[in-house]
């Protein structure tokens, strides 16, 4: 199974690729889609829909694992955090692909071990995890290849539960 893994942003998302063989996590891409230049919101969005559009013609992922929104204090910058997921979501559904959510603890619970992890501990775990040698910059890219390994790590364990 090949998984698009999505760190939602609305000035950067990170994303990532990557596929499990014979029991190893191989990241196939990591980037992100910068939208820090575009002139207003709805550009933003475009750009972040085209982003992920493209990279689901490129690499053709079998699905999308993207963290749910989680409400801070900020509530305007929840709400853009949304629309945010959203345009990456409608560009996955819009090109077949089945969508899958997981909060940001199950996401850091699943590459560390524990829900309290801070980014650079994802950072570290998902490097030794996918055995990649080279630093991952900026985070939000490691954060999206966690994501992506959350998901194959759960679906694993469902299919394993559901044989039960």
């Amino acid at each position: 199974m090949r998984v698009l893994g999505i760190d939602p942003g609305s000035n950067v998302m990170g994303y990532a690729v990557v596929e499990q063989v014979s029991g190893k996590f191989r990241p196939i891409v990591w980037g992100v889609v910068d939208c820090r230049k575009e002139k207003d919101f709805p550009a933003k969005l475009i750009k972040i829909f085209q982003g992920v559009s493209e990279v689901i013609r490129e690499y053709s992922p079998d699905v999308l694992s993207i963290e749910n929104v989680f409400v801070s204090k900020n509530v305007s910058s929840a709400l853009k955090l949304g629309h945010a997921r959203g345009a990456a979501i409608v560009a996955a559904a819009n090109q077949g692909l089945e969508v899958h959510e997981y909060s940001p603890l199950e996401i850091k619970q699943s590459v560390t071990g524990t829900g309290r992890a801070d980014k650079d501990q994802v950072n570290l775990m998902v490097k030794r995890l996918c055995n990649i040698k080279e630093e991952i910059k900026p985070t939000d890219a490691s954060d999206a290849i966690a994501t992506a390994v959350c998901h194959l790590c759960s679906s694993k364990l469902k299919a394993l539960l559901a044989g039960r």
